[in-house]
């Protein structure tokens, strides 16, 4: 028995168009413990694109009919779509894609949709263009459903039509006979119907088939019986409708749609030296005049500024990127600001909560991790920044490391603005260095340091004479 389950946005006023996305599947064929609609594809779970798609076209409100793992696909959308107007079907138990329907549509009760579109949960590749020209169609016939043709139509229900050229059935594979088995046009899962012929025609669906389900694709002759008129809208590319059933199928769509994504990009005014090789999430957003090299990885919501440039094997997520900044090659950031002509690399990895203001410098092994740091402000080569605030103009020399952690919790340091830190310095937490101050080298810092004061923290050196001649072996053979 389905049940019926509401987010706040589905109680948005609604309009003549709703959709219900079939998303209750197990997806066995993925041979993973995770849903099949789960599975991340640029950035986004697989079943976000076909709601994206039915939203984009204005259905509203959009039922999505959970099954396994439901609450983690409910949860999953409703962080994906936030502003979207979602409500939730529970297909409880799988009885067949008739079920799964009959409980959306119980979603709609009070609705004032009288068009119901309905997709299927592992379309990624489905555009508000197609959709479109289905609304076209569906102008003309109470029924309406996209086909295309495969490269092979193995394990797809069959389209059959009259001699006319009119669709008249639809024949899932295991239920068709040798001729019907030949027909090369497929159904493609994507429906547009009349409420109230959906309501008729679910009433009447029977379980008799070699699956003993209820097939959503007996609407079709259920739709002739009733003298409805049945439009078939061809799709010409086949990709496009084609569903994910395991893993071998996702790598294609996500192959396909980031090539899809790159492309848009480029005709948006942002250069790729290698397209083919460059992996950008859908949720990216890139200025003009960027350009990305070979190998780069752009996820999340990663936002990127105009006449950037991002070096070879860069991994930016949830990254925000001024203007004309430099990313330079394998460098790895993650929920990072990168300020207006900053540079950063190569082999640097900046994590969470890190802050580079304009034209700061964080160079080749480097890690930052809730580090900010001012305008001009420099790291250039192997150091440790965490829990630190460095003020604009400081020098941080190599091998500096910020000690942070007492083995129980996080201390800050404090460089204020102008500050010179020699290298191989350890900064010990909680401390402060005053502006324009200079730490020499090999210091260990374990006091405040006032403001335009000299610390020096190490032993002193002692020097032996003759002691080196009078030890080393190979000397000795010398003499």
């Amino acid at each position: 028995m389905a049940r019926k389950r509401k987010s706040k946005r589905s109680k948005r006023r609604g309009s003549d168009l709703a959709a219900i996305v079939l998303a209750a599947g197990q997806g066995t064929r993925m041979k993973s413990r995770t849903a099949k609609v789960l599975h991340p594809l640029c950035g986004r779970p697989l079943a976000y694109f076909p709601v994206a798609a039915a939203t984009g076209v204005g259905a509203r409100p959009v039922v999505v009919v959970v099954g396994h793992q439901a609450a983690a696909v409910e949860a999953a959308l409703s962080s994906a779509l936030p502003e979207a107007p979602l409500c939730f079907a529970l297909q409880a138990e799988p009885r067949g894609t008739g079920d799964a329907v009959a409980a959306g549509l119980g979603a709609l009760e009070g609705a004032p949709a009288q068009r119901i579109l309905i997709l299927n949960g592992d379309l990624p590749l489905l555009t508000v263009a197609t959709l479109r020209r289905l609304l076209r169609a569906g102008r003309e016939a109470p029924l309406a459903l996209l086909t295309a043709r495969p490269p092979s139509p193995k394990g797809y229900g069959r389209i059959v039509r009259d001699g006319r050229g009119q669709v008249i059935s639809i024949v899932e594979e295991a239920d068709a006979d040798a001729k019907t088995r030949r027909i090369e046009e497929v159904n493609a899962g994507v429906y547009l119907v009349e409420r109230a012929l959906l309501e008729r025609a679910l009433g009447g669906l029977e379980a008799d088939n070699a699956q003993g389900e209820l097939y959503l694709t007996d609407l079709v002759a259920i739709a002739r019986r009733l003298g409805q008129a049945v439009v078939g809208v061809p799709v010409p590319e086949w990709s496009e409708v084609a569903g994910v059933n395991d893993r071998a199928e996702l790598a294609e769509a996500a192959a396909a749609l980031r090539r899809r994504i790159v492309e848009a990009w480029l005709r948006r005014g942002v250069s790729f030296e290698d397209p083919g090789r460059t992996y950008v999430d859908v949720g990216v957003r890139l200025g003009r005049d960027t350009l990305v090299a070979p190998g780069v990885h752009l996820c999340g919501e990663t936002r990127i500024g105009a006449s950037v440039r991002i070096g070879t094997g860069a991994v930016l997520r949830d990254v925000e990127v001024g203007a004309e900044a430099v990313i330079e090659p394998y460098s790895v950031l993650e929920g990072a600001v990168v300020g207006r002509g900053a540079r950063v690399g190569p082999f640097a990895r900046l994590r969470p909560g890190t802050r580079l203001g304009p034209e700061a410098r964080i160079g080749n092994f480097v890690e930052t991790k809730k580090a900010h740091l001012g305008k001009g402000a420099k790291a250039n080569h192997l150091t440790y920044l965490g829990d630190a605030t460095v003020g604009p103009g400081c020098n941080i020399g190599a091998g500096t490391i910020t000690c942070n952690y007492d083995g129980r919790e996080k201390h800050p340091t404090v460089l204020e603005s102008d500050v010179f830190i020699g290298s191989n310095t350890a900064l010990v937490a909680p401390v402060r260095v005053g502006r324009g101050a200079l730490v020499g080298a090999g210091s260990v810092i374990v006091r405040d340091v006032p403001a335009d004061a000299l610390a020096i923290a190490r032993a002193p050196q002692r020097t032996v004479a003759g002691w080196a001649r009078r030890f080393s072996p190979h000397r000795k053979k010398r003499r």
